[in-house]
């Protein structure tokens, strides 16, 4: 979205005298004082509120977004009240949580917000003192004028203020770094004391009055039908008032003008409704319901390993898919050629706070209170379900208890909805962790057979890789996609992809650093292996690979074979850079004991650059310690909150490391097979390293860090664990039983 097109400043009178300050997107709605976009609110009694409009979902924003607008806006931190947003896409504009976007899609409008709203105050005081406005200065809510000894509060000019028109944003003057007193610091989060004292913040903490408890039966099967259940036993349940039937299932895709992520099918099946969420799911399982059918009975991960083995030696579907250069003639003229089979699994988002959504649906109108990604979307989907309009969905937007992607989908909000509506009370619908597997939008599992040649010197002049992934009639689904915007793409100039798409009817979804988690794994690996066989450091090996510091071309995420180079250049400089950095704070190449190794990998992605070096030891019985990690990042020029930034960084390694030593989603007769947290292992607090985090500041724009730090975790482990024992291990989760010394 272009602020300098479809922004503009707005400003309104509040109640008892005031300024509130917003941006007004092209097609909002007529002010409402107040409230209308009210990112900015100064009470007459010197209040400061400022709205965070975005769902946090651990990534901070509620925190940082606010920090944007006070800096420029020129008031102390502690005199900033932080007020959550309601989901409001034509009052707010846009509210995401996806992609690590947030910070390169806000940083430069929030700023321009808050200082939109502080040249309003000091045209205020300019006009109300007779005093040029240049003359005015500003710093803790205060406004002075030097010459004339005057000094008022905001808060006395704020009513004045909002009476002014609103400046251009194009004309604003931002703060320089050497003016921040607030971007850059160590600020805690706002909900910190809340969050360690149990205050109700959460999706799964909404209590609206006459709230009833729900748990939904359906199919552990996608598709399966109900072929009978106990409705009887599950009534007779203590605490349980009414089974409801949930209609056959319906297609909601056709139903929405453009099509959304999420929900697509409402499935069959009966809730239960009780006086706690217990009682509830007490009763669906009294309900003993016999499911038979399905779209997706035919899903083994036995069958899939073998249909992957056979088109591994069968060859592609789908040869040269991405071609670039020539790959096979240069393989065929190298000096050595590198094979390996790498693999990776299904794996579920897992997050700590289930799956749940409060609704009340009366007089044709939705009242939601949800932990979301994706706000719009879930009003959209709910109205859709509800045959409502959009505008009669009023979303509360709660605080989320771990999202990594999952809730982009609101598949939940609409079943909650449905069962409300058909309840007649609210009604707080809540998943049990079996439900959350066996529903996921999972991360998709691949295979990789590589190869690379290397010439003379042992360098890389050729890479090859045959992808096996999931889709549709042939189609790889878009979370199990290769594209040109990934490594080594642009890079290696003779690179070749072919694919393999085997059959899935079981939801896809974006799980933290998309499509980079489990690649970065592959090609890490295959450098690793590179650089063995050639008998060089794998830090050396891997700065010559990117060579000089240049940006290269390439294409935007998604681009099939032949699209323009429309993406974000990959800048080799900058990643080698972190990879230096990196390095330095590890130590690397200084001597460890027996059994212990490093390992270092690189990855760009979601428009950031970094490194890792991971430190492990491996006991005889081949048990993983993991001693340390260190990370360097180049997410451009500023880092807003740093004590944010670095637990961004250290949540991503930790959630990477419990992935990579023990997550695995499998599948059997349909469904997955998975429970709960005894087969599905989480990192555990004993698991879990010192790491270390620097940030290079580049001349580059400021981007997002809740994804990129995620993907070359595996493979520094995994080539920490080759150092200490010479074993390689090339599928995730790593298997330490192969290990023993």
């Amino acid at each position: 979205m272009s602020l300098s097109r479809r922004s503009v400043l707005k400003a309104g009178i509040i109640a008892g005298g005031g300024l509130s300050l917003g941006w007004q997107f092209a097609g909002a709605r007529a002010s409402v004082p107040g409230a209308f976009s009210a990112f900015v609110i100064i009470d007459a009694d010197g209040t400061i509120r400022i709205t965070a409009h975005n769902p946090e979902v651990g990534q901070g924003v509620k925190t940082s977004f606010p920090m944007m607008i006070a800096e420029e806006l020129d008031v102390d931190w502690n005199q900033v009240t932080v007020v959550q947003a309601t989901g409001n896409r034509a009052v707010y504009g846009m509210q995401i949580a996806g992609g690590s976007m947030a910070t390169p899609t806000q940083f430069d409008r929030m700023r321009r917000l808050g200082a939109g709203a502080r040249a309003m105050l000091v045209n205020a005081a300019a006009k109300a003192w007779k005093v040029p406005a240049a003359e005015i200065t500003t710093g803790s809510a205060m406004l002075h004028h030097k010459a004339s000894g005057r000094s008022a509060r905001y808060a006395d000019m704020a009513e004045a203020a909002a009476w002014l028109p609103a400046p251009d944003p194009k004309t604003l003057t931002l703060k320089t770094p050497d003016q921040f007193r607030i971007l850059g610091r160590r600020v805690p989060g706002v909900d910190n004391q809340k969050l360690v004292t149990g205050q109700p913040l959460f999706g799964i903490d909404a209590r609206p009055p006459g709230m009833a408890y729900a748990a939904f039966a359906k199919s552990p099967v996608f598709g399966g039908k109900l072929k009978s259940a106990n409705k009887a036993a599950a009534l007779a349940v203590p605490g349980v008032k009414a089974v409801i039937d949930v209609a056959e299932r319906r297609d909601l895709k056709a139903e929405i003008d453009v099509p959304l992520p999420g929900i697509e099918v409402l499935p069959q099946g009966i809730a239960v409704i009780a006086t706690s969420s217990w009682a509830a799911m007490r009763g669906r399982d009294a309900l003993a319901a016999v499911w038979e059918g399905g779209d997706a009975a035919f899903q083994s991960t036995a069958a899939w390993d073998a249909a992957a083995a056979k088109a591994l030696k069968d060859g592609p579907q789908k040869p040269g898919f991405i071609n670039h250069g020539d790959a096979p003639g240069r393989l065929a003229s190298a000096a050595k050629r590198i094979r390996a089979d790498y693999s990776y699994p299904f794996i579920a988002h897992a997050a700590l706070e289930p799956m749940n959504a409060t609704a009340h649906v009366a007089n044709g109108k939705c009242e939601l209170w949800l932990s979301t990604q994706t706000p719009e979307d879930a009003r959209r989907m709910v109205a859709a379900a509800l045959a409502i309009k959009p505008e009669d969905v009023t979303l509360n937007l709660m605080r989320s208890g771990g999202g990594f992607g999952r809730r982009l989908m609101n598949d939940v909000a609409v079943e909650a909805a449905v069962i409300a509506k058909a309840a007649g009370v609210p009604v707080k619908l809540t998943w049990d962790r079996a439900q959350d597997f066996a529903h996921d939008w999972l991360r998709p599992g691949g295979w990789h057979r590589m190869e690379a040649g290397l010439d003379a010197k042992g360098d890389i002049i050729a890479w090859h890789d045959h992808f096996i992934s999931f889709g549709r009639n042939g189609v790889l689904d878009p979370p199990a996609s290769i594209d040109q915007s990934l490594f080594p793409a642009g890079v290696i100039k003779d690179y070749r992809a072919d694919v393999t798409v085997l059959p899935l009817a079981s939801t896809l979804g974006w799980l933290r650093a998309p499509i980079n988690n489990a690649f970065a794994f592959v090609t890490q690996g295959l450098i690793d292996e590179c650089a063995h066989a050639a008998g060089r450091d794998g830090l050396d090996y891997r700065r010559t690979l990117l060579g000089t510091g240049r940006a290269i071309p390439m294409a935007a995420e998604g681009g099939a074979e032949g699209a323009e180079n429309t993406g974000t250049p990959y800048h080799t400089g900058r990643m080698r850079g972190v990879l230096d950095k990196a390095a330095a704070m590890a130590g690397w190449g200084r001597k460890l004991p027996p059994r212990t190794g490093m390992g270092i990998a690189f990855h760009f992605s979601h428009l950031g650059y970094f490194a890792n070096v991971v430190e492990a030891s491996v006991a005889g019985d081949g048990s993983v310690k993991v001693h340390k990690i260190w990370v360097a990042a180049d997410v451009g020029k500023h880092i807003i909150n740093l004590s944010g930034a670095e637990n961004q960084v250290q949540g991503s390694v930790i959630d990477a490391l419990g992935a990579a030593l023990g997550q695995r989603i499998t599948f059997e007769d349909g469904a997955v097979a998975q429970r709960n947290f005894g087969d599905y292992s989480l990192a555990r607090m004993e698991m879990a390293p010192a790491v270390e985090v620097a940030f290079l500041s580049t001349d580059f724009p400021t981007t997002g860090l809740g994804e990129p730090a995620y993907p070359s975790l595996a493979p520094a482990l995994a080539g920490a664990i080759f150092q200490a024992t010479g074993k390689r291990l090339r599928a995730l989760p790593l298997d330490t039983s192969l290990l023993t010394a």
